[in-house]
């Protein structure tokens, strides 16, 4: 059995290297450091490292990539990454960079290797979700087994390796903010192997999965907020770079930014955001937290205007804060929530494991000092990525705020922060600052691996990743979006008790007869209606947004109307609005065949009676639709879709079955699906029902009509 060579063999090798560099002057003095690394280290035989295993999941390629066959002769940049670390996040523009500037052609090949943290990260379907959020368009395997990091011994996320073209060890970067020595040691790598005459050229069979896929009117949504006065929500549709505001029926008010990335204040036609996150509306302002570009946003309805609060563009290191907003830099905000006051922003700041408020007025925080208006500063964490609790705010450790909710009721004013890396939801008291457990986790402050599915009572109770909260007052309920667990799950902060309220615990997109028969995948944010009867859940990787009816227990779609389907691949042509689709939750009715001959009058009578007190929503459109897959010849010259105004009277679907070469008797389907958005005290939900009609078509030929009639009560 062949012996390979692990990082450790490579540390007192480069760590020579790291610190003649760290004493170097010059860009000169720095490149020929490297150069003679690189002959001396090339001389060794020792530091080759093993192939990846047979039978692993690969994603954006053709197929599996081996270091002996299709990577060989080229420059490999493995990135061992877990898709729910923002440090891994912070990397990735780096690595997006690198390879426009090195081209695989050049011999330059990154590959993700994705090492799961979580059990929902090793599910491929769930890293692909990942892999689209993110834009990643380089090569990633999943190795959800972790084979090559124990094989190498990787101890943390990020790591990056860069290996020789016979998949050699060269050099290892370990966690983010090495840009200028992974572009130095790349680009000497590609210099030296090219002199030596070891590179080639060949292409790498690179499919991109984004490629296949279907237009959608949301993508990846983050964060969901409703206004109770004006009954607005704002939403994040991360995948898309925009903000939609919408009322409550679903009906698109405001679309900003989109579809493509970029960084843009102005009006609301030309605003960009990348990627953004966190949402809170307020009458005619949206306040955003624009993750990507890492700034915090504020869009103004009524102005019709974007303009930056804080952040300077690029990612900060800063771990205090106290500078104006537009010059203080700051790193992923995730989550912003609006003081009750209306005078202060918190901010989950995701990227420095801490939170941050941004003075909108003159103020001071919790036993703090006096801020001026505009001040962006610190408030609790400090900035190591711990689960440590502490009364006193600067001395707690945060892992990765990514949710809050403002509870100003009393006792409960403080913030609630769905802190996911170690899977806790935690408060920090808005009186004197103290950062406090709730549920979650476990006493370790440095454990970020206590996760796990299980109702109870504070430390007993275990979460999985959690990614957004909402607060209900009246009855001092907190809802928690537990997002690798699939679930909806709701505290009482009083009793510190911990219960599933919604969801069937595996990744889906079923709604059910009942909360617990209805499925998510990776919920990642919530919020309730004006009235606290519904919750609204962003349910980030079905696309869409689901809403919870905390009286009748049902699950139901929020349609997005009057807003076109925007093309999953961002691009400056939108797409035309297309038909829903018929979700996956709805029935389908086979029904019993009817005898039928060419020449006759087919007429379909759609019979349809909604629950009590629900009415179609008149803003927003209700569809019939017909389709005969395999057999289109028979609707040819017919309306195959229509709008549904009123229903009062059946609807009426009339196709006639022509002339056709046929076998005798066969038997034929048509599939009539019916898409209803229906209004109930204010809000809207989507129904839908699918009937399929089997047509026995007779040998004769003869004029005539048959009327069927199809029954649903939704």
């Amino acid at each position: 059995m062949a012996s390979y060579s692990k990082l450790t063999a490579l540390f007192s090798i480069q760590s020579q290297l790291d610190y003649a560099l760290d004493d170097a002057t010059t860009e000169e003095e720095k490149e020929n450091l490297v150069h003679q690394y690189l002959q001396k280290i090339d001389e060794k035989d020792d530091l080759i490292i093993p192939d990846f295993e047979e039978g692993l999941e690969w994603l954006n390629t053709d197929g599996p990539l081996s270091f002996r066959k299709e990577l060989l002769g080229k420059v490999v940049m493995l990135d061992f990454f877990t898709y729910c670390c923002i440090n891994c996040m912070h990397l990735l523009p780096d690595l997006h960079q690198l390879e426009q500037s090195h081209s695989v052609e050049d011999g330059l090949v990154m590959v993700g290797v994705h090492s799961a943290k979580f059990p929902n990260e090793k599910v491929l379907e769930n890293v692909r979700s990942a892999v689209l959020r993110y834009d990643i368009t380089h090569p990633v395997v999943n190795d959800s087994d972790a084979r090559l990091w124990q094989e190498l011994e990787v101890s943390c996320w990020p790591t990056l390796v860069l290996l020789g073209p016979r998949s050699n060890l060269l050099f290892s970067l370990v966690g983010e903010g090495h840009r200028e020595r992974l572009f130095l040691f790349t680009a000497a790598a590609l210099k030296h192997y090219r002199e030596k005459g070891l590179l080639k050229k060949h292409s790498v069979g690179i499919k991109l999965y984004k490629d296949s896929l279907s237009p959608s009117i949301l993508s990846f949504p983050g964060k969901i907020a409703m206004d109770p006065s004006s009954k607005r929500m704002a939403i994040a549709d991360t995948g898309h770079h925009r903000i939609l505001v919408v009322s409550n029926t679903g009906q698109v008010l405001h679309s900003v930014g989109g579809p493509s990335s970029g960084r843009r204040d102005g009006n609301l036609s030309e605003a960009q955001f990348s990627s953004p996150q966190g949402v809170f509306i307020k009458g005619d302002t949206v306040y955003v937290a624009d993750t990507e570009n890492h700034l915090i946003r504020k869009i103004d309805l009524l102005e019709k205007n974007v303009s930056t609060l804080a952040g300077i563009g690029v990612q900060g290191t800063d771990k205090e804060g106290g500078a104006p907003g537009p010059q203080q830099p700051i790193s992923s905000p995730w989550d912003v929530t609006l003081g009750n006051a209306g005078d202060v922003l918190w901010v989950a700041m995701a990227g420095t494991h801490q939170i941050w408020a941004l003075f909108l007025e003159d103020g001071k925080l919790p036993k703090g000092s006096d801020c001026r208006k505009g001040t962006c500063v610190r408030f609790a964490g400090s900035g190591n990525e711990e689960n440590r609790n502490n009364a006193y705010p600067h001395k707690a450790g945060l892992a990765q705020p990514s949710g809050l909710a403002l509870a100003t009721t009393e006792p409960w004013e403080c913030l609630f922060i769905a802190d996911s890396e170690s899977s806790t939801i935690r408060s920090v008291s808005l009186k004197d600052g103290a950062v406090k457990h709730v549920v979650g986790g476990e006493r370790d402050p440095l454990n970020l691996f206590a996760f796990g599915d299980v109702d109870g009572k504070g430390i007993d109770a275990k979460l999985q990743h959690p990614l957004g909260v909402s607060w209900e007052d009246g009855n001092s309920l907190l809802y928690v979006a537990d997002s690798y667990n699939q679930k909806i799950k709701v505290v009482d902060p009083k009793t510190k008790q911990c219960r599933v309220l919604a969801g069937t615990g595996k990744a889906g997109n079923e709604l059910g007869p009942n909360f617990l028969e209805s499925s998510f995948n990776e919920p990642g944010g919530l919020c309730l209606d004006e009235g606290r009867k519904r919750l609204y859940v962003a349910d980030t990787n079905n696309h869409c947004i689901k809403v919870l009816d905390l009286e009748a227990k049902t699950v139901s779609m929020f349609p997005i109307v009057g807003e076109s389907v925007v093309d999953t691949i961002p691009t400056s042509t939108p797409v035309v609005k297309k038909v829903p689709r018929l979700p996956k939750s709805a029935p389908i009715l086979s029904m019993p065949s009817v005898v039928v001959s060419a020449g006759h009058s087919v007429t379909l009578l759609l019979k349809l009676a909604l629950p009590a007190g629900t009415k179609l929503t008149e803003e927003a459109p209700s569809f019939w639709s017909l389709s005969a897959e395999g057999n289109e010849w028979l609707l040819e010259g017919h309306n195959v879709t229509g709008n549904i105004r009123h229903l009062s009277e059946p609807i009426s679907i009339v196709t006639s079955i022509p002339a056709a070469p046929l076998s005798p008797n066969p038997t034929l389907t048509l599939d009539a699906w019916i898409y209803c958005c229906l209004s109930e005290g204010g809000a809207c939900m989507m129904k839908a029902v699918s009937f399929r009609q089997p047509l026995l078509i007779g040998s004769a030929s003869q004029e005539g009509s048959v009327i069927v009639t199809l029954e649903h009560a939704f």
